[in-house]
Formats: structure tokens, sequence, C-alpha cells
């Protein structure tokens, strides 16, 4: 443990001034900067002491740092995992990779246990420290659990997991709402060498039905019920009715949300009441650092969900230094991420890198409009909240409400901004960053993916100084070299150019394998561009050299021959002051291939004026972009299919437009699935108009 908390600082990384600068880029297509009314910020007086990078790093500006990390990754990574981690037994190889055939393999020989790391370690220094904050569904209950309780917590659920036969490397499913127990049933898993997979609580039976066969778990931690919005909702008769299809199943542990009682059957176990006859101290298992740490499904092109794997050490270190260095975290800090733990921004930046810097993260378990469109920021207010990292898609909805909902509340305790989950257009970003932020907030757009385990390109870290440009990732984290493929697989090189986003070089954090299938794994990451990590995503390098994430190369239309973003016009539509909110998708034309069809909510105010706003967006992507991607189709539409996690259901906006409703899937993740009625509805009546002209 020596060197864990260094007397020593790295002033090179305190990040005194970040400007922000009112600068427009423009390109052929692309508008990267507009109505940017940011001021400078002065950080001088928020300065604190860090946790180091190393000690044999110290003293290094962030250019220096950053070229040994693409450079020399041995001894920058090797260097820093030897003093940022406990571990039982040091690592003799820093790594062995080859990224062609998806060999990733960090600090061999090396063992340790991520639980330790991110509770012992905490305990022996601080016990009464405050580890989680959990906000619960009704405003003004929050709960707070020291270190010390979120060990004992863990340790006593470890037990009873073992009591009843979970094994090391066994997997185990976790389909619960964000919670404490939820936090120790991941820390428990970690604890006895058990991997789990966090099934996120919205999918449907048949969804949680098919990760368990897929991973082979033996067990299934749940909830009798969870709370949400004001709604109560079961979690156990999901579980019941998926496990009738998965005989690998042998017990359930069920932890009590609500007091409501719930129908137990023979593999069900009651799990607070077996946790309280069991041991607050667990020994924990040695881990080698590739030994799986936890698995998480993504979905993929073929429809079947991908179980992509991270292991111990490389994830943990990873996580840790991105939480720490991205948001500008210091020791005291409140850190708010508001993402659900089932996703991999809950893994990484709620529980993993959090913990692992022994701070206090905040568990979400609300939502943004519950009881009213002040909650995130009356919780910022009450919990002090110092960082605060949401997704774009709560944000536009925000919009949509008067800015009193967040004037009305203090705060002055934020000092950073963060965005995830999809690249932020420019409206949204200018109301995060001046009404949330008050313009003295870095706002961080940070782009990454479930298979890198934690932020690849953000604003931050940075140079003092450097500038922050709206809607923008920017630059890369330490040991990530994006480089961009032109379609033939040639290297894009030079400054103002796109092209598909690949990493050249492996880092700790990336993902190890799909589970059960390591060449799926290699066929969709290192196969498209050899000698590539291929992203999926297409980027847009600046004059500057900075980098823009320009959407999903599988979300591209070509219209007439013409390869376009949806993702481009979408930031265009969203400029409108009465737009919060688009989606746009590709449809067939038998004369131009593709057409782009737009699907727009608009704020109440406008709601009488459809025909006009619908002109002025026409005009404005014309003049953004180009006349051939104006598109051809407007439906205005109340609310987007989403996902309870933010994200918009796609496939079921292309059903609509293309008047396939007959078999629309599985629906049972929407946030609301009445809000597809809505928009057959809304399309019918479009047809019906355009038929009559």
């Amino acid at each position: 443990m020596a060197g864990r908390v260094s007397a020593s600082l790295l002033n090179s990384l305190t990040r005194g001034t970040i400007l922000f600068k009112n600068k427009k880029c423009l390109r052929r297509s692309v508008v990267f900067i507009s109505r940017c009314h940011a001021r400078s910020l002065s950080r001088s007086s928020i300065s604190a002491a860090q946790l180091d990078l190393s000690s044999h790093l110290s003293g290094r500006n962030y250019a220096d740092l950053y070229e040994l990390s693409v450079k020399d990754p041995e001894n920058f990574w090797g260097s820093i995992a030897k003093e940022r981690l406990a571990w039982t037994k040091p690592f003799d190889q820093v790594s062995d990779c080859d990224i062609s055939s998806g060999k990733i393999n960090w600090f061999l020989g090396g063992q340790l246990n991520v639980s330790v790391n991110c509770l012992d370690v905490h305990v022996a220094n601080d016990p009464s420290r405050v580890a989680l904050i959990w906000e619960k569904d009704e405003p003004g209950t929050e709960e707070r659990i020291t270190y010390r309780e979120l060990l004992e917590m863990t340790c006593r659920l470890a037990n009873t997991l073992k009591s009843h036969g979970v094994q090391r490397g066994e997997r185990v499913a976790i389909y619960m709402p964000v919670s404490p127990m939820a936090v120790a049933a991941m820390l428990a898993c970690a604890r006895i060498g058990a991997v789990h997979t966090v099934v996120f609580a919205g999918f449907s039976s048949e969804a949680l039905a098919g990760r368990i066969q897929d991973a082979q778990c033996k067990f299934v931690i749940t909830c009798n019920q969870g709370v949400r919005g004001g709604r109560v909702f079961d979690l156990k008769s999901t579980v019941d009715k998926a496990v009738k299809s998965c005989p690998s199943v042998r017990h359930v542990f069920v932890a009590k949300r609500t007091n409501n009682s719930v129908p137990m059957g023979k593999l069900d176990i009651p799990l607070e009441e077996v946790m309280a006859g069991q041991s607050s101290e667990c020994a924990p298992e040695p881990m080698e650092s590739e030994e799986m740490l936890f698995m998480l499904y993504t979905s993929g092109s073929t429809g079947k969900p991908k179980g992509i794997v991270h292991t111990q050490a490389g994830y943990l270190l990873y996580a840790s230094l991105t939480h720490q260095y991205v948001f500008d975290y210091t020791p005291g800090d409140v850190f708010g991420c508001v993402a659900d733990i089932g996703w991999i921004t809950g893994h990484s930046y709620v529980v993993y890198g959090p913990l692992c810097n022994g701070a206090t993260s905040v568990l979400f378990e609300s939502t943004p409009v519950y009881p009213n469109p002040g909650r995130y920021w009356e919780t910022v207010q009450r919990l002090r909240i110092n960082q605060f990292y949401g997704a774009p898609t709560a944000i536009r909805l925000l919009l949509k409400y008067e800015e009193s909902w967040v004037k009305k509340y203090d705060r002055s305790s934020l000092k950073t901004l963060a965005s995830v989950g999809e690249p932020i257009n420019h409206e949204a970003w200018d109301w995060f960053h001046n009404v949330v932020g008050d313009g003295r907030c870095p706002l961080v757009d940070t782009w990454w993916q479930t298979e890198t385990g934690g932020v690849c390109i953000a604003p931050l870290p940075a140079e003092p100084g450097a500038e922050i440009r709206p809607a923008m990732a920017m630059r890369p984290f330490f040991g990530i070299k994006p480089e961009l493929l032109g379609e033939k697989g040639q290297i894009i090189t030079g400054n103002d150019v796109n092209g598909a986003l690949c990493i050249s070089q492996p880092w700790p954090g990336m993902a190890r394998t799909i589970f059960g299938d390591h060449q799926r794994f290699v066929d969709a990451y290192f196969k498209p561009y050899q000698g590539q990590y291929f992203t999926g995503d297409g980027a847009y390098r600046t004059e500057d050299g900075y980098y823009q994430i320009t959407g999903r190369m599988d979300d591209v239309i070509n219209i007439s021959g013409h390869r376009l973003g949806t993702a481009e016009i979408e930031d265009a539509l969203d400029e409108h002051p009465d737009v919060p909110e688009t989606a746009v998708i590709g449809i067939p034309h038998e004369i131009k291939g593709e057409v782009p069809f737009a699907f727009v909510v608009l704020k109440e105010s406008a709601a009488e004026n459809q025909q006009a706003v619908v002109n002025e967006l026409r005009h404005l992507v014309a003049s953004k972009i180009a006349k051939y991607a104006v598109p051809d189709h407007f439906l205005v539409v109340k609310r987007l299919p989403k996902t309870r996690s933010g994200k918009i259901m796609r496939r079921i906006l292309r059903k609509v437009a293309v008047q396939d409703t007959s078999n629309l899937g599985d629906v049972s993740t929407l946030d609301d699935p009445s809000v597809v009625s809505e928009i057959i509805k809304a399309h019918k009546h479009y047809r019906s108009l355009a038929a009559k002209q």
C-alpha cells in the first residue's frame, strides 16, 4: 500500500485556468461551435491536493505525460499500477498484447482483489467517510453509507453467497435497481472471485433470461420490487418468469426494496434475513490480474447481445484514473453520476472508479422530472454535489421546461459538468453550461463505450489554460492513440479530416473478449481495420487536432451517393430554439437510395406553429449542411421512444416510418411503451394529410 496516497502532489495536472473561447470552427457540412456564449473560468480558487498519478511521473505536464503514455506505455502504466493499486502479489510483466488477434493482457503475474481496493484500504484510513449517498426516489429521504458500513454489508453478502455454493469464477446475475445493496452485490462477487453480470432492471423477462442463459449463471440477485418516478414496479415476478427457462439457476437471492410481500419459491432466499446471520468479515480472494471481474451485455449488429468481458486490475486502474482526471475529482468531493448501475457508466463512474479513489458517490434512484423538473438541481443543492455526470437525452428533456426550475436551486457546489452516452448537441451544451453551470463550470463531453471500460476522449485532462470547445470530446486520454481510417483501410493523416475512429494500441481498461465467442470479438473490433481497435464510430479531426464524434458508422444515410451521419442532421435541427430533441433515421427512396426522416419534439409554446417551425428547420439544415441533407419528412411527436437509460430506440422509428408496425419486436425495455402508439397515430395522421396534397 505504500504510495497509494502520496504526500507529493502532481502539480502538473492541477488545471489552473480553463478558457472557453467563443470561436467558430466551420467545415463543409458540420457546425462545431454554435451560439457559444461561454466565459472564462478561474480555477485557482478550487485547486486542491490530488491523488498522485505516480511519484515516478510527478512534475511532468500533460503533453509530456500523454506522449509518454503512447510511446512508452510499459513505463507509464507500470509505474502507475504499482503505486495506485493494492497488490497481494506484484505483477512481473506490464503487458502482453497483440491487437490484431484481440490478445490483451495487462499486469501479468500480479494478484489483487478489487473489493479491497474499493473498500478495505479506505476503511483502514478513514472508516467513517461516506462512500455512498443513496438518493432515493422520494426527495429528502437520502441515506448515507460509510466505507465501514459498505464493507460490512459486502462481507455479509459475500459470506451469504459462499454459504449457498457460489464459487470463484461462477457467474452471478444481478437484476436490481440503483441501491447500496446492488453495489454491495457487485463488490461481494468481486470479493469472492465470482463474476457478476448486472442486467438493467428495466429489461423484460425474456431479455433477462437470454443473458442468464448466455452467461450460464447459476445464481440471481434481485429485489422484490423497484421504485422510480413515484411508481412501484415488480422485479421478482420478472425474475420468476425468466428462470423458468433457465435450468442453470440454483438460487435466487431476494432483497427488499419495499415492504410489500412477494411469492417465494423453492429457489428463493430472503437476502437480508440470511445476511443478518453472517459474519461481517470475509477474507478476500486473491485474483489474477486477467481473471474475469464482470460481464456486461451490449447490443450487437446481429441483434444478439454480446457479453463484454472486463478483467480485474487493468479495468480498475483505468476506471480510477479516468474518474480522477476527466472529472477533476479531488478528495472530499461528492461525485454525482446519475447513471443506472445496469450500464457501463454506472459500473465505472458510480461504483468502481469513485470507490477506488475513496470518493463519496451518489446513487440516483429517481428520474429527472420526479416530482418536478427541478429534481436534479434540488439534489445538487441538498447533497452539495461537486461533479454532475448525466446524459444529453436528459438535458434535452429538461430544456422543455422553464429555466426557473434550475435557477431556484443553489448550484454553487458544482465544479465540473459532464455528459455521456452520445454526442451532446450544441443547444443542450449551451443550456447545460450557461443555465445549470452559470457559465463557470467546465463541461466535459466524454466519449467511450462499454468495450473501452472508461472514458477515452474528453476535454480533460489538459494543459493549464487549455480551451474547451462546446459539444466536442476533443482530447484523447492517457494511453489512447486515436486514428482515422478511410474506406479502403488507409490511415488518414493530417487535420480537417473525417474517418472511421480507431485506436491503434491497447490500454488497460479495454474489454478482453466476448464471453464464449472470442472470434466474434475479433471479427467485430479488430478485423475491420487491421492492427486497429475499431470503435464503430466516425469522427472528425479538426484543424487543431481535436476529435469530434460524428456518430455511429451504421447511422449513416447514403443520399444520392452522399454519405451523411444522422447525428449531423440532428445537431443542426437541435439548434432551433423551439426544438429540444430530434431523431433522424434513413428510409428507402427509389431515386435517391435513401432519404432522411426526422422525428421532431417541439416545446409546448411552439405547438400551434408546427408548420412554421418545420419550414425553419428545412432552411436550417440547408444552411448548416446542404440542401440534399434536408429531411424529406418531418413528423412532429410529443415524445421519442426511449429506454429507461435514455437511449432512443431507433429501430422502432424506422419501422413506423416505413409502415412496418406489424412486428415491432420487444418494446418492454422502453420507459413508457405507450409512446409507440402515440407515434404510430401521429404518423397515420401525417400520411393522411400528405395524401390529400
